[in-house]
């Protein structure tokens, strides 16, 4: 397996996504499934502004700020940190 898809993600679709999936699949002449939900993610992460390039942490776009272990750490009143 590639180094760079070492995580295993599963999604859940109806008939109709997984038939816009395919349909897109085949249309751009890719070879699975795989390969073109990895297309469809980088294009629908493009138009939304997120640069996604190789070497990106995918912590980067975490809704949690982080600090070098982890989570950011709280605050004395209870909150985390911005």
């Amino acid at each position: 397996m590639n180094d760079l898809r070492a995580e295993r993600l599963q999604v859940m679709l109806s008939p109709e996504e997984l038939s816009a999936v395919d349909d897109f699949r085949f249309r751009h002449r890719m070879p699975t499934r795989a390969a073109a939900v990895r297309e469809i993610l980088k294009l629908g992460l493009a138009a939304a502004g997120v640069d996604a390039k190789a070497g990106v942490k995918s912590s980067d776009f975490g809704v949690f700020g982080r600090g070098p272990e982890g989570h950011t750490p709280d605050t004395p009143n209870g909150n985390a940190e911005d």
